[in-house]
């Protein structure tokens, strides 16, 4: 069993399940239940191998193995690390003993080898991965969208949220942004349920709220803080003077996030901004705020520039005229996307 099979015998997309789900007990970053999910999976499919005697199946998910298993540090290395120049072996056995700090693994060594040894986790243990399904666009509905979408909002900015009033806060005003504007908000949703998996939100800005695009994004926060008023005013159907969208939400929940769908949620954004368009004839300026590695990446190959970085932080503006974004390939830019894994 070598770490470079793993990915065609445990599928990236139920390991980003299996991590989603991890996340959810707490205490743990994404990249730490990343790399506990790639071992776990790494040493079921090689225990297997050592009972069987040949290269296991794929798995369709996850169980404790049965005991401990070998493993060096080398081979987490490859597994936490890949080919990135970072993963050495000694950061490979630092991230394996935060895991077994976090009471996810038991350590044993006996001088020349070390076995793992994954705890029991009935939640995930009883977890099934689910049978793909088809992915669609659909309209937002203030009525079944709102409390899944703003709990989906503060998972992804969970930095920049402090209590659980924030959701109450976000599912409020979504509700008023789709009385005000409902063209602009659009949903990814699972046929086989119907559940929300990602949210486009584009906001006309009124002229008069443009000025804050000039100043530090930290100071036009609204939905994650306890700001009464919200800076951006939204602009009226018609309004000659409205030129700038403010992206204020690109959200794809973690287990759906793949270039399929971001090409689906890209496409129809390119759809929604050309309904737009007709509702507000000199519309030409999109915005958005930079606040995750994942962003920085989008903005690099869909050619967002920055026009204005926070001095406290490393939140940043970004532009992109809209008559760009309609004319951008969005696959061949996607074929350059690289998304990292933060530490």
């Amino acid at each position: 069993m070598n770490p470079s099979f793993l990915n065609k015998l445990f599928p990236l997309e139920h390991q980003k399940l299996y991590a989603s789900m991890l996340q959810k007990r707490g205490g743990l970053t994404r990249r730490r239940a990343e790399c506990f999910v790639r071992l776990w999976a790494y040493l079921l499919l090689k225990q297997q191998e050592e009972l069987a005697g040949k290269l296991p199946e794929p798995l369709s998910r996850l169980e404790p193995p049965e005991g401990s298993v070998a493993c060096t540090h080398r081979e987490a290395a490859e597994l936490f690390y890949g080919d990135q120049e970072r993963g050495s072996d000694r950061a490979a056995g630092m991230m394996i003993d935060r895991l077994a700090a976090l009471g996810l693994l038991e350590k044993q060594y006996d001088g020349q080898t070390l076995c793992l040894q994954v705890q029991s986790l009935p939640e995930l243990t009883l977890l099934q991965v689910e049978a793909p399904m088809e992915l669609f666009m659909d309209d937002f509905n203030p009525r079944t969208d709102a409390i899944p979408v703003a709990h989906l909002y503060a998972r992804s900015y969970a930095e920049l949220v402090r209590d659980g009033s924030v959701i109450a806060k976000i599912a409020r005003t979504l509700r008023t942004w789709a009385q005000e504007y409902p063209v602009g908000m659009r949903v990814i949703r699972r046929s086989d349920n119907l559940n929300v998996v990602g949210i486009a939100i584009l906001f006309p800005v009124s002229s008069e709220s443009e000025f804050n695009f000039f100043q530090p994004p930290s100071k036009s926060f609204y939905l994650t803080t306890d700001n009464p008023v919200d800076p951006f005013k939204i602009a009226s159907v018609n309004d000659i003077n409205c030129t700038s969208v403010y992206i204020r939400a690109w959200i794809i929940d973690p287990p759906f996030f793949k270039a399929s769908t971001l090409y689906q949620l890209l496409e129809d954004t390119r759809t929604t901004l050309n309904r737009m368009q007709s509702d507000f004839p000199q519309l030409c300026d999109l915005y958005s705020v930079v606040l995750h590695p994942v962003h920085e990446e989008l903005r690099r190959v869909l050619g967002f520039e920055r026009i204005y970085q926070d001095t406290q932080r490393s939140y940043s503006w970004v532009y992109l005229a809209a008559d760009r974004f309609a004319n951008l390939d969005f696959k061949q830019a996607l074929a350059n996307l690289r998304i990292g894994e933060s530490s």
